[in-house]
């Protein structure tokens, strides 16, 4: 079958909130290839096992492409995903730079795509964990925790600063036996490892039903489904849900509409964990938990990306 693989040029600190916007249009995958990640990579900086890299990747570039693949009949919506790719521009203008936003396409084979979508991942160790894509083979070393995600279906893989940041605080915080909440799951990376780490219970909630269906597939991938219920609801909506943890890799934005809610579920002598908040929103982030009695214990930044620790 033949697909529409879509181009926008942007920057590294834009290209998560492009790819939120293609996630909606596409069933087929989005990637992002940014040449700051090849460096990380050949650096040693990410803690990344792997034996070779592409060579269409290691050309320098400041630009970040992300792209998205489409089916042939959603052609027609392209002008709409870039019209409210600008929208996300306009309201951060001044705190965000979006580069040129400047889009190509062109018509490729479906297996031609799935081959270059996966050459953007390797296995990413973040302390004890190690994420490691499912079609890539790999031998647990001692006392690591291995974490097999198919990324076909729904961001989140340990890649980006957002997510590695908060696997990394999850193992300060994470007590043997806890309950574990994890807002806007995605692919279920944040309460997978909270179970592999020793959780008793860990809820993965989201809107988005292509985001649930990829997290159930991730959970019994893993051989945790008896310890994680996932579930398509509103945080806001639903109270029966208490945790001594919870995690929210979101946006600052939408971190602050919730933060009314999320002390409700909330368990006596428990901590949030907030991240995917840009740096220049942190300041905001922390002042609405704090009028909710929750004060940040512990801030933690990679890159243009905070995330926090909080308590009341």
């Amino acid at each position: 079958m033949k697909y529409i693989e879509l181009t926008i040029r942007t920057t590294s600190v834009a290209s998560e909130l492009v790819a939120d916007v293609l996630w909606e249009y596409t069933e087929g995958g989005v990637a992002i290839s940014d040449y700051a990640d090849v460096v990380a990579l050949q650096t040693g900086k990410t803690g990344v096992y792997w034996d070779y890299i592409d060579d269409s990747l290691t050309a320098p570039r400041t630009d970040v492409l992300v792209k998205a693949f489409l089916h042939p009949a959603r052609e027609g919506e392209i002008p709409a995903i870039m019209q409210e790719i600008y929208r996300r521009r306009d309201r951060a203008a001044g705190a965000v730079d979006f580069g040129t936003l400047e889009e190509s396409k062109k018509i490729i084979d479906g297996d031609d795509w799935l081959e270059v979508w996966k050459k953007h991942f390797r296995p990413i160790r973040l302390g004890e964990v190690v994420v490691v894509p499912e079609w890539i083979e790999y031998r647990a070393q001692p006392n690591e925790k291995v974490i097999l995600l198919d990324n076909n279906m729904a961001f989140g893989t340990g890649e980006h600063e957002t997510t590695a940041m908060c696997v990394k605080l999850m193992q300060d915080y994470l007590r043997e036996g806890d309950t574990v909440l994890d807002v806007g799951c995605g692919s279920g990376i944040l309460g997978i490892a909270a179970a592999k780490l020793g959780a008793k219970l860990c809820y993965l909630t989201d809107i988005d039903p292509i985001a649930v269906a990829s997290a159930k597939h991730n959970a019994a991938r893993n051989g945790v489904e008896g310890s994680v219920i996932v579930s398509e609801c509103n945080l806001v909506d639903d109270t029966a849900m208490q945790a001594d943890l919870i995690l929210a890799n979101i946006t600052a934005e939408i971190l602050t509409q919730l933060a009314p809610a999320i002390p409700a579920h909330l368990n006596p002598g428990g901590a949030v964990i907030l991240s995917g908040i840009l740096d220049d929103r942190l300041s905001t982030v922390k002042a609405a938990f704090e009028a909710q009695r929750l004060g940040a214990v512990v801030a933690r930044q990679e890159g243009s990306w905070c995330a926090l620790v909080l308590k009341g």
